[in-house]
């Protein structure tokens, strides 16, 4: 699960505390947001051999980005921004990672970091989770979600 959140915008396993007996997964962190309490979920279920997952995780009173000018300057390499096209790929190889929308048929645009999910879902729980997944991946700015339920 540590490996499955290492790629992860939103999840850094420094802010998640993981127990694991028999398949059953206890999570325990504080969260950002709710977004980043719910991947943690989906990602961990993604994992062979999860059974369920408990997820304990707080989330933070303040579900707002810190002040990037209040940060302290880090020591180690820059992040570049990527290209579109890099990004629609990062989107549709998460999508087809994901148990859960691996075989939906899902088209990825990206222009200028914003990226548009069109295609056909069954229900509206696999569209939100699309959403949810191409908004953690590194470079996406936003995510329009036009894909129409089935």
């Amino acid at each position: 699960i540590k490996k499955s959140y290492v790629f992860k915008r939103y999840l850094k396993d420094e802010n998640i505390r993981i127990r694991s007996k028999d398949g059953a997964i206890t999570l325990r962190g504080e969260a950002s947001g709710t977004a980043q309490k719910d991947l943690a979920t989906e990602y961990a279920l993604d994992v062979d051999g999860v059974k369920t997952v408990n997820n304990m995780m707080t989330v933070a009173p303040s579900a707002l980005p810190p002040d990037p000018a209040k940060m302290p300057e880090k020591a180690g390499p820059v992040l570049e921004s990527i290209d579109d096209a890099s990004i629609s790929a990062l989107v549709k190889t998460t999508l087809l990672y994901h148990r859960s929308t691996s075989s939906l048929n899902i088209i990825v645009s990206t222009k200028e970091g914003m990226v548009k999910l069109e295609g056909i879902v069954n229900n509206a729980a696999e569209k939100d989770l699309a959403g949810k997944l191409a908004s953690d991946v590194h470079g996406v700015k936003s995510v329009s979600n036009d894909m129409t339920l089935n």
